[in-house]
């Protein structure tokens, strides 16, 4: 797709990574689109398998696609969109049907509001949503251990729900090439104190048949990344 770099700045680049996501890609897309809100949409393929790839070569050039030549993360996905991100603020939007994109708008409005570099939406500040209790507790577990290594004040640090102000996420070094990038992205917000705040959205969790890609052992790579970045890095 032909990439658009000239005109006004948007309120918001989309940032979409998608891999084996066909059920999904293109209601998402409409949704996205259908936002009232000035934006640029950037859909990045990690060379899906499943028919994805097909539906993205026709969209049309409202639509910046990327086509990686073979699965390098939705971490490296979303690095890859925040090199070519234009907008005011940048967020990230999954391919599926978990998030709603109607919620931009009124996270703009809030954001700007309350002059944050970051807005999270949060799944579980109006109580637990999700099919797994594993998943719910072990997502618990990381955010406790995110607020007490980086002094947070956070309710949900593993929801995929997150915006940020374009010019500085550009500027956080950063590295994730997977799930792990979503607590990059909070450790160094936190450790660099950068205003951040939460918001409920809704949510609406799929199973793993339905195509969940998220296992125990990202949990296990996000607790390293905690840890890492506040004491290694």
């Amino acid at each position: 797709m032909t990439e658009q770099t000239s005109g006004p700045v948007p309120e918001l680049t989309v940032a979409i990574a998608a891999y084996n996501e066909r059920a999904t890609i293109m209601e998402v897309l409409q949704r996205v689109k259908a936002v009232p809100v000035t934006k640029q949409i950037i859909v990045v393929d990690n060379c899906s398998t499943d028919g994805t790839r097909e539906l993205l070569a026709e969209v049309d050039d409202s639509i910046e696609v990327i086509f990686q030549p073979h699965n390098l993360g939705k971490g490296t996905s979303i690095r890859t969109a925040i090199t070519h991100a234009r907008g005011e603020y940048f967020i990230i939007q999954d391919a599926d049907l978990e998030y709603e994109p109607e919620q931009y708008p009124r996270l703009l409005s809030y954001a700007r509001e309350h002059d944050l570099d970051a807005l999270y939406g949060s799944r579980v500040i109006e109580g637990r949503n999700t099919n797994y209790v594993g998943y719910y507790f072990g997502v618990q577990a990381l955010t406790w251990m995110t607020n007490l290594l980086y002094r947070a004040r956070l309710t949900d640090v593993a929801t995929a729900c997150k915006m940020f102000r374009t010019s500085v996420v550009s500027q956080l070094n950063l590295r994730g090439a997977s799930f792990d990038l979503d607590f990059e992205l909070t450790n160094k917000i936190c450790r660099d104190g950068w205003r951040i705040d939460e918001v409920p959205v809704p949510y609406h969790p799929r199973t793993f048949v339905e195509g969940k890609k998220i296992r125990s052992r990202d949990g296990l790579s996000a607790a390293y990344v905690i840890i890492r970045d506040r004491f290694i890095e």
